[in-house]
């Protein structure tokens, strides 16, 4: 049974950071698109970062140079550094893994919604 867990998440001042966590089970996730999405208050899903099977990396223009996405295929994991944290980053976060390649959604390069598993998300707040 394919599981995703996020965990990491929690309450931050501006300017602060978080490192969320992403632990998939039940499979070999190496060759797999993995992103972190996030969805705020009344606002749809967005992506905000993604890593391909060979590395590769994609950030929304929100989080470029703030947000760093890394993963350890001999862990099954991938991570989401999350530095000078701002109030429109509140958010639930979310994390997927699709077994197809990462595909065009709304600017850049993510697993897709539909065929995605997807973690229970992990809640980020930042307050000013």
């Amino acid at each position: 049974q394919v599981q995703l867990v996020e965990s990491g998440g929690g309450s931050v001042q501006s300017g602060g950071s978080l490192r969320l966590s992403c632990i998939a089970s039940g499979n070999s996730y190496s060759s797999y698109c993995m992103g972190w999405f996030r969805q705020g208050p009344g606002k749809e899903r967005e992506g905000v970062a993604a890593t391909d099977r060979a590395g590769s990396t994609n950030y929304a223009d929100s989080v470029k140079g703030r947000f760093t996405i890394s993963r350890d295929n001999a862990k099954n994991t991938v991570y989401l550094e999350m530095n000078n944290l701002q109030p429109g980053d509140t958010a639930m976060y979310y994390c997927a893994a699709d077994p197809a390649s990462c595909a065009y959604y709304r600017g850049g390069y993510y697993p897709r919604l539909s065929s995605s598993y997807w973690g229970q998300g992990t809640q980020v707040t930042v307050s000013s």
